[in-house]
């Protein structure tokens, strides 16, 4: 296209710009041509512009007024903590996403609604993360038919785009003691693993995307099932130095990193324990 390396140089965070905001694809060949546009654009100011410098550098700011407007965007964490709103991870052709899941209470009969476009797999996971609730209403402080007076919605963004896999159990199970709590789940936190009735957090795929899409959305803590700690050797090794990867096992220990301000369900429940056997002694 006219201009050499001597001449024209793309820096870093140029690059970074394109691939993330021009570019969607598992390969390269959509970046070799908005290079090439580049390149296009920079000789053709070189040429008809005599103020232009012969080395011309393009960076993050002129890479827009070479393209256009952005074709593409990607997740971002969000600076507040929220009720209800957890960030999880999915995994897709092109590599990781960030995935929030949000929901919603109000009163009701007991109806549960998923929004979203979510496939058989996911709806099962939300069903598990509902009885697994269910079956802790005691340790979380809820009533024990807390179900039957309200609805619960939960809705994961964007609502076009088809989503399904079994990697969202936690990230449905902490939104929704979240929403019932009324405890906001720290935003700077993101996790990946299904959830069994009992608790238990499952192994997964896809880690090695979903902790780049992690990295890329400005997230700080990632949440994974203790069972893929062997897979981090796959992960570069910047980006584990860049994230604090907490290894999980069950849902007590991600309620107590993902809650802000953490969330002792294991001494709420022996608190519990307590005042229920304090109140069968009354009784006898």
């Amino acid at each position: 296209h006219g201009p050499d390396a001597d001449r024209l140089t793309l820096s870093e965070g140029a690059l970074l710009e394109i691939i993330r905001l021009y570019t969607r694809e598992a390969g390269v060949r959509s970046l070799e041509r908005e290079i090439a546009n580049v390149c296009r654009k920079v000789a053709r100011k070189v040429v008809m512009d005599e103020s232009v410098e012969r080395k011309y550098q393009v960076g993050a700011p002129q890479v827009k007024s070479s393209l256009g407007v952005p074709r593409y965007s990607y997740g971002r964490k969000d600076e507040e903590h929220f009720v209800g709103l957890v960030n999880g991870l999915a995994w897709t052709e092109i590599g990781g996403e960030l995935l929030t899941v949000e929901t919603a209470i109000v009163p009701g009969t007991g109806k549960i609604t998923m929004t979203g476009k979510l496939g058989e797999v996911m709806r099962e996971s939300a069903q598990a993360a509902l009885s697994y609730v269910r079956s802790r209403w005691l340790q979380l402080g809820l009533e024990q038919d807390f179900h039957s007076s309200i609805d619960i919605h939960i809705h994961v963004p964007e609502g076009a785009v088809p989503k399904d896999g079994p990697s969202a159990g936690i990230t449905m199970a902490t939104a929704l003691v979240s929403a019932l709590t009324g405890r906001r789940v720290d935003s700077d936190v993101a996790m990946t693993g299904e959830v069994t009735l009992r608790g238990r957090v499952l192994a997964i795929g896809g880690l090695k995307e979903k902790l780049l899409a992690a990295k890329r959305a400005g997230i700080h803590k990632v949440l994974i099932p203790k069972e893929n700690e062997k897979n981090l050797e796959e992960v570069p090794v910047n980006i584990r130095r860049a994230l604090q990867i907490c290894p999980v096992g069950h849902m007590d220990e991600v309620l107590d990193q993902a809650i802000a301000g953490g969330l002792n369900i294991q001494s709420a429940g022996e608190e519990s324990g307590l005042a229920r056997d304090s109140e069968k002694s009354v009784r006898h």
